[in-house]
Order: structure tokens, then sequence, then C-alpha cells
């Protein structure tokens, strides 16, 4: 990690010192202490230990915000890209674990995008207790012991993500008519888990580790995003403001890698990352609030004034710059 010098610097501290003091007016405490913490991200650029990963197609169309109750398949559409999910089943109760939805989700994907790349195999070790695991997500054994404990709702969304089924389908377009592509992934077909929610500090014998599915490793390891972790963990509390960071940074690569802004109309937005939200104008609140903790934790990030959607500029930087990236 390398402490920002110079004209860096300078605009670092000038952007985060108006964002401090656009979010004074209206911030609660958990905003106040994201900008805080936001602080050594605007101090200090990112190392190699700080990239985190997320497939390019769980940012164009995003998992569920929150239950989606009992159904046999969730849907997410993006233009002609379509993502749908189906819950794995329980044997012991004969019903499904149901859909992965909210933070937790989110955060595993993180960390299995990263630790796939960066041991270049399918099977990833979890470690051998459910605290140490937690910490490995910036989550605590300890905030809560009862069903809405970080402990408790771990366990439960692993099972959720892990056991069930991703399909990616991209639809024809007028030019292709009667072509249709289609993978169907099974996120994790092998796996064990030790832990005890109980007593999350327990050692087990063995660790716990899970295999991905084939075609799923290749998913995620060919063609990731890299985002900062210190942002995500900052961002933790929101899964809107998890997904808007990661796409944020998949346009600003975009956008400065071809000198071209880019820009999706709130409509759009809703479609891939909003469909839970009552309507566009809802979504659209939700968005700008969410955007005022993102710009709290992303100092390369640069919005154009174009109205009627989120415009990023060419002169955004990625959240982890090339040269930044550690060789796997």
């Amino acid at each position: 990690m390398s402490v920002r010098k110079g004209p860096e610097a300078i605009g670092a501290l000038a952007r985060r010192l108006s964002v401090v003091q656009e979010a004074e007016r209206i911030a609660t405490p958990a905003q106040k202490e994201l900008i805080e913490r936001g602080g050594d991200i605007f101090a200090e650029s990112p190392s190699a230990q700080d990239a985190a990963f997320i497939t390019r197609e769980l940012v164009l169309a995003s998992l569920p915000h929150s239950n989606p109750g009992n159904r046999p398949v969730w849907m997410r559409r993006n233009g002609d890209v379509t993502l749908a999910i189906q819950p794995g089943i329980n044997l012991e109760t004969g019903q499904t674990y149901g859909y992965p939805y909210g933070i937790i989700p989110r955060l595993l994907l993180f960390w299995m995008t990263t630790e796939a790349i960066r041991r270049k195999s399918r099977r990833l070790e979890l470690g051998s207790s459910l605290n140490g695991f937690l910490a490995e997500l910036g989550l605590s054994g300890y905030t809560g012991r009862g069903k809405r404990g970080d402990a408790k709702r771990l366990r439960e969304q692993m099972e959720r993500l892990f056991r069930s089924r991703f399909s990616l389908e991209r639809l024809k377009t007028d030019e292709e008519q009667g072509r249709k592509r289609w993978l169907d992934m099974q996120v994790a077909p092998q796996g064990e888990l030790w832990w005890s929610v109980r007593v999350p500090d327990q050692g087990a014998l063995w660790g716990s580790w899970i295999e991905l599915g084939e075609l799923f490793y290749i998913a995620l390891t060919s063609a990731p995003v890299p985002v900062d972790m210190r942002a995500l963990r900052a961002l933790k509390r929101s899964p809107l403001a998890l997904d808007l960071y990661a796409w944020l940074t998949f346009q600003a690569f975009r956008a400065n890698q071809n000198r071209l802004p880019r820009f999706e109309t709130w409509a759009q937005l809703h479609g891939h990352m909003g469909g839970e939200y009552a309507d566009v104008g809802d979504f659209r609140r939700k968005v700008k609030a969410a955007l005022l903790k993102i710009r709290a934790v992303y100092p390369g990030l640069r919005l154009g004034r174009r109205l009627g959607g989120i415009e990023v500029s060419p002169a955004s930087l990625p959240a982890i710059e090339p040269k930044t990236l550690p060789r796997y």
C-alpha cells in the first residue's frame, strides 16, 4: 500500500472534503462512520492485497436483494442477457434451501471469485472455524447470536448459494434469428461444512471446503472485474451499494479505456439491479443515497452531468489500477 502524494493527494483530499461536506447535511451515524472509514482509502492507494474480484456477468445482472420467496425459479434480465437461479433441495426436509439474497451471498461471491483466481483451483478451503471465515468476509460471529446473527445468517446463506444452480442465457438479436446461447451451472456440487453456529469460535478437526462446478469456476475466472476489498467492507451494510459499486467500477474501467462516457438510464439500472423496488422512482432515490456512500470510498470515480440516469466519465479511474493487480 502506498501513500497518495503530490497533486493526486491534493485532488483526493479535495474530493473527500466535498463528499464529507455534502454528507454532513444528511448523514446518519452509520453513514458518518462509513465516511470516516473511507478516509484511509482516500489517503492510501490500494495494494495488491486489497484487490478482490467479481465476475462480469454478476455485475450486469445481480442477485436478489430481498427474499424472492417460494417459487420454482427467479430471474433478472439486462438487455439480451438473463440470469436465472434455481434453489437446491435440502434432502433432510425435502424442501428447497431457498434463494441466496442480500449482503452475505454477495460477499461470498466476491470471496469465491478472488480465491478461485488466486489459487487457480476449483477447491476452496473455508477454514476450520466459522468465526475465522466470518472475519474473511468482514463479518463477526458476535453480531447477535439469534436468528439474525451473522453466524446464523452466514451458514444459511452459504447453503442457499452453494447448493443453487445458476443459468445464463443470451437471447437472439434481430440479426441472429433462431440463435440462443445458454449456460447452466451448479455452484458447488461438492463440499463439507463442519462449523458450529452455536459456538462459532470452535475449531473442527477437519477444515470446511467447497469445490466449484467446472462451468461456474470458468464463469467466475474468465472475465473478472477488480474491486477494492476495503470499499466492499465499508459498503457491506447495503446489497444495493455493493451492486452499484461493482457496476461503477466496471463502467469506470470501460470509460477510461475507450475514452468515452458510459451511461445507463434509471429504467435500465432498475432492470438489472433494482427489480425488488416498488418503481423506478423509488429505486432512483435509493441509488442516490447509495452513491453518497460509494463516493466516500471510491476516489477515482467521476460522474457526468447527463440527466435521466447515471453517466460515468472517461476521467474515472478503476477502483484497482491494472498495474496494481497481482499476477497469479
